[in-house]
């Protein structure tokens, strides 16, 4: 759908349609070689493996001999250039699969040394708020932050190796609920090379939600021991309805299984449920998805770099979502990819994409149904307990303010006779 006719469908004012064509036509010749590269691997490791229609069929009950579960499962480890994968529908969400790899690798009395400072919410509740999380269950944890340019700092990393052993390192590449930078795969090499320089018995496991598919490269091709994340996300390529994987060495992919299934099964358990052909038809379309993800950030840069505050209402049928400034662009989407180096044709207009979750910002006391917390939401973790909300929503069409100095927090309802 052209710009003209989503602006015709949503009755855009005539400044908010302007603003949306000069934004279309800055992007419309921006060229996503990364997604190229990908899109062959992946096309591939399809031919690689030798797809054929009963390589699509599931089972039900315990899940044996799932001949979709195997095909899939060979396909990301190709992918990810690794020895095994487990994805399953078992594996509730990316949280689920970074809890149980993290758990698996490091038992009660071990260590485990997050380089990229503090996590998400929603996992260190897991790893050491929770009363039955890691720490209260014998692990040692710590953090090294970044640095002040959002980039890993390898010397805190050595000192922290140095001072204690670790039984694992743990990147987040996503910026979860914080005012950073993500992680490239550069900057994952570089966390690789300061804790294996070290350490070189430590594992390093990557949460790789929102990064997969988005560079030429994944963090297990710069030595990453093992990738965490979940399958609705990049990798569903929109159709896979739930799920979430780990790819890894096969003596990393035997412990998780282990952990989540049973002692002696491993990973010949999980069925697929009729679900295989939608996991398998969602990976191969998801290069294309997420290049047009990436577009969709570009055009959104674009536009909203225009003024420099910005706030979207949701009875104009757009999502809500908040801006605070001219470098900081909220996604629109939660399947939205973003990097550390925002890809887009003006960089001194946005300089970073940072993820924002919609319940948090917008829905106020909404929490996601596909959390792997069974806790009642008033015990639960920012952000999944109940709570205001953390910025103000409004609830009338755009605000577009021209005062440098004014935040979100001042917002008015659009004013058509203001141009852009």
């Amino acid at each position: 759908m052209s710009v003209a006719r989503m602006c015709d469908r949503l009755a855009a004012p005539p400044n908010v349609r302007a603003a949306a064509e000069r934004a279309a036509a800055k992007t419309q010749n921006v060229r996503y070689e990364p997604q190229r590269t990908v899109a062959v691997e992946v096309l591939n490791a399809f031919f690689e493996q030798g797809i054929a229609d009963s390589d699509l069929t599931g089972t039900l009950g315990y899940g044996y001999d799932d001949a979709a579960r195997a095909t899939y499962e060979a396909l990301l480890a190709r992918i990810f250039g690794t020895e095994r994968a487990l994805a399953r529908l078992s594996i509730v969400s990316g949280t689920h699969a970074i809890v149980a790899t993290l758990a698996a690798c490091a038992s009660s009395g071990d260590g485990i040394l997050a380089v990229t400072g503090r996590p998400y919410d929603t996992l260190r509740n897991s790893i050491c708020d929770d009363s039955q999380s890691l720490v209260a269950r014998g692990r040692h944890y710590r953090e090294v932050e970044l640095c002040a340019d959002g980039t890993i700092d390898a010397d805190s990393i050595v000192r922290a190796l140095e001072e204690r052993n670790y039984a694992v390192a743990f990147v987040q590449r996503s910026r979860g609920y914080a005012p950073r930078r993500s992680v490239s795969v550069d900057e994952c090499a570089r966390a690789v090379e300061a804790v294996k320089r070290v350490s070189p018995a430590t594992l390093v496991l990557v949460d790789n939600c929102y990064g997969e598919l988005v560079e030429e490269r994944e963090p297990t091709h710069v030595g990453a021991d093992a990738v965490m994340g979940s399958l609705i996300k990049n990798l569903g390529g929109s159709i896979a309805p739930g799920g979430g994987y780990i790819a890894g060495s096969a003596a990393i992919i035997e412990r998780v299984a282990t952990r989540i299934y049973v002692p002696g099964l491993g990973d010949s358990l999980g069925p697929t449920l009729g679900f295989g052909r939608a996991f398998v038809h969602g990976l191969f379309l998801a290069p294309g998805i997420v290049e047009q993800c990436l577009r969709g950030l570009d055009f959104a840069a674009a536009l909203f770099g225009q003024r420099r505050d910005v706030v979207v209402g949701d009875d104009h049928h757009l999502a809500v979502v908040g801006f605070v400034g001219a470098c900081d662009i909220a996604v629109l989407d939660d399947f939205a990819v973003y990097l550390a180096h925002a890809l887009v044709p003006d960089a001194a207009v946005v300089l970073g994409m940072y993820l924002v979750k919609l319940d948090v910002v917008v829905l106020g006391r909404a929490v996601h149904l596909d959390r792997d917390v069974d806790q009642p939401e008033r015990d639960r973790a920012l952000p999944d307990r109940t709570h205001s909300a953390s910025m103000p929503i409004l609830l009338g069409g755009y605000a577009f303010n021209d005062d440098a100095s004014a935040s979100c927090r001042l917002h008015t309802r659009f004013r058509p006779d203001r141009p852009l």
